[in-house]
C-alpha cells in the first residue's frame, strides 16, 4: 500500500498549525494508521533545541519524523537561510525526507511554513512541494473575523496550482465563540468550495499528551482518512 501524503499549510502564521498537525496524526494513529510527519523547513529554533516536531511527538506520541533543514531566526525560511548564510531548503530534500516516512507509514503529514505563498527557498512555496509529492493539502484557518478573505485566497492560490483542496481545519475554536466564528463555520465551506474537516479547540496544546491523544478523533472527521475515487 502507498502511503497518503497530505501537506497541511496555514491561512497566516500563529493559526494553530502544529497542533492541528498533532491532532491529526494522534486521530489518523486512533483510526488504526500509521503516521509520519515532515516539518519542510523549521525557522526560529536553534541546533539541539526543541521545534515543531518535538511539540508533535510530545502531544501525538512518538511518531518518526523528518527536519530537512532549520534556521535560527523566525522569519520565512528562505529568508531565515539567507541571512544566516546558510543553503536553503530544497525541493529535493523535502521530497525525499517525506518520500522516506512514506516507505514505513500509511500517511505522511507535510507541515508547511505560514501561508501557502510564503518561500520555504528561491522560487518554493509549499504549492510546489504538494505538486511534486502529488499531495492533497489542508489549510489550518483562524475561526473569527477576517478569516474569509484570508482562507478564499488561500483556496484559490491552492486550486490555481492545480492541487487538491482535501479540507479546512479549524486551528483553534474557542469555548465560547462569537457571531462572526459561529457564521463562518457555513460561510468558509460555502466560499472554498472545501469541507471544515476538524476543529481543533483553543487551548489543548497545554493538555496531558494522554488527555490530547484520547480526544483528538472527537476533533477530526474520521471520514478524512478514507481514500475515495477522487483523490489523485
Amino acid at each position: 500500500m502507498t502511503a497518503r501524503i497530505m501537506v497541511v499549510t496555514g491561512t497566516s502564521t500563529d493559526v494553530g498549525k502544529t497542533v492541528a498537525v498533532a491532532a491529526l496524526a494522534a486521530a489518523a494513529q486512533a483510526a488504526g494508521l500509521r503516521v509520519g510527519v515532515c516539518k519542510a523547513a523549521q525557522t526560529g529554533v536553534a541546533p539541539g533545541e526543541p521545534g515543531d516536531l518535538d511539540e508533535v511527538r510530545r502531544l501525538a506520541g512518538p511518531i518518526p519524523v523528518r527536519e530537512p533543514a532549520r534556521y535560527p531566526e523566525p522569519l520565512a525560511p528562505e529568508t531565515a537561510a539567507a541571512r544566516a548564510g546558510m543553503e536553503p531548503v530544497t525541493l529535493d530534500a523535502i521530497a525525499s525526507a517525506t518520500e522516506g516516512l512514506a516507505a514505513v507509514t500509511d500517511l505522511v503529514l507535510v507541515e508547511g511554513a505560514g501561508g501557502v505563498l510564503v518561500r520555504l527557498g528561491p522560487d518554493l512555496t509549499v504549492l510546489g512541494v504538494a505538486r511534486r509529492l502529488s499531495a492533497e493539502m489542508l489549510v489550518v484557518a483562524d475561526p473569527g473575523l477576517g478569516t474569509l478573505n484570508h482562507t478564499e485566497l488561500t483556496a484559490r492560490a491552492i486550486a490555481a496550482a492545480g492541487v487538491r483542496l482535501r479540507g479546512l481545519v479549524i486551528g483553534s475554536w474557542p469555548g465560547e465563540p462569537d457571531l462572526a466564528m459561529r457564521c463562518n463555520l457555513a460561510d468558509l465551506p460555502r466560499l472554498t468550495g472545501a469541507p471544515i474537516v476538524a476543529t481543533v479547540p483553543a487551548g489543548v496544546g497545554r493538555s496531558p499528551a494522554d488527555d490530547f491523544r484520547a480526544a483528538a478523533p472527537k476533533w477530526v472527521d474520521a471520514s478524512l482518512f478514507h481514500v475515495d475515487a477522487t483523490c489523485s
